[in-house]
């Protein structure tokens, strides 16, 4: 069982009640205008944080928003949280608007490593410290950096197909595809490191064999269409598929079921969304990665507070990850995954993160009755 939300509900939708003065975006608000040094804003600074969009996956408005939002506004911080809906240019706007308001701490999750990189080394030169949120921005040169261990991440997901295709009896002669996320996305090479070095002993021993590679783009349509054509080229005979992230699996999915495969082809996945909980229940995924968003919501408000309250950083990133790029190790807080099958979804219920009246929906209700999910 995981441990149980430290940030209440009712606390976020309080913090969502904060208005906007500073960037003009109507529609992606949660909180005042930042601005000014240390107790100008609120009791104790301001921070600026610019999440990436609403569509790849939907823990960015659903989980994270709130939740930094709610540990903000307890500390007395004032927070000017934004979504760059997936557009650089928008991103780099809201980048700059943080800056000129005056933010203590600058907290992002970039689109690319280029943008974000550019938005980091204005912040620097502003005297501003900087977090990278969840994705490390290569070259960039954040002050520190919280997210989960990635590379365990896809680990879990080289592990979870195993076990699928173990449990129905297959354990060679296996032919698998990998559909990852955006390459312009360090945290998908970290995931895919982690599959690959995951399925080096099976794939080594001949016993399975990787017949397709392609990206999915963080995108179910990109994702589906790339499975079709790798189905086509090996003529139906695939076993596995392992997809990055629920969103894609959706996509793949869809297509395994206009073949009438769905169920029969163990599909990976991460995030623990409604939907990919869904397909786990109803049979037609394998098996999603659990990240608890509140453990990484939380680390990194804790760190940006410390931050403000001129504290030292380096007390709470205890880890460190290297920049590719810079060549230097990043301080960082690493949170650990954990790997979700059909026989406890009721976890990710019971720790708050999914509620059981959004997943136990149509053919998902009766396996929510058998597996004591409400």
């Amino acid at each position: 069982m995981f441990e149980r939300p430290l940030v209440k509900a009712a606390a976020a939708a309080a913090a969502c009640a904060l208005v906007l003065t500073a960037c003009g975006d109507d529609g992606g608000s949660s909180g005042s205008a930042a601005g000014g040094g240390a107790g100008e804003g609120g009791e104790g600074g301001t921070v600026g944080v610019i999440l990436p969009d609403a569509t790849t996956s939907p823990r960015w408005e659903a989980n994270d928003r709130p939740l930094l939002q709610a540990a903000f506004e307890e500390a007395g911080i004032e927070a000017d949280i934004q979504n760059a809906d997936g557009d650089v240019s928008k991103f780099g706007t809201l980048c700059d608007g943080m800056i000129n308001a005056g933010v203590n701490v600058l907290m992002i999750t970039n689109l690319d490593s280029e943008s974000g990189s550019a938005c980091l080394r204005k912040a620097k030169d502003a005297g501003i410290s900087t977090v990278d949120y969840d994705r490390l921005t290569l070259g960039g040169g954040a002050s520190y950096y919280v997210s989960f261990d990635n590379v365990e991440v896809g680990r879990l997901m080289a592990e979870g197909v195993q076990k699928c295709l173990s449990d129905d009896g297959k354990t060679e002669g296996v032919n698998y595809v990998q559909i990852n996320g955006d390459p312009t996305d360090n945290n998908a090479a970290l995931f895919k490191q982690g599959y690959v070095e995951g399925m080096k002993e099976v794939t080594d021993s001949g016993a399975f064999r990787l017949v397709g590679d392609q990206t999915g783009q963080w995108d179910a349509d990109v994702a589906g269409t790339a499975f079709e054509q790798l189905f086509t080229q090996n003529g139906g005979k695939i076993d596995a598929v392992i997809s990055a992230n629920d969103t894609m699996a959706g996509g793949i999915i869809a297509r395994l079921k206009a073949n009438g495969l769905n169920g029969k082809v163990p599909v990976t996945g991460q995030d623990a969304s409604v939907e990919g909980l869904q397909a786990i229940l109803t049979g037609d995924q394998c098996m999603t990665v659990y990240k608890a968003i509140e453990k990484e919501a939380n680390a990194a408000s804790q760190l940006a507070i410390s931050l403000i309250n001129g504290e030292e950083g380096s007390d709470l990133a205890q880890d460190t990850v290297p920049d590719t790029v810079t060549k230097q190790d990043v301080p960082s807080v690493l949170e650990e995954p954990a790997i979700i099958y059909r026989d406890n979804v009721k976890d990710v219920i019971d720790d708050g993160y999914q509620k059981a009246e959004d997943v136990c929906t149509g053919a998902a209700e009766a396996a929510c009755t058998e597996l004591g999910i409400s």
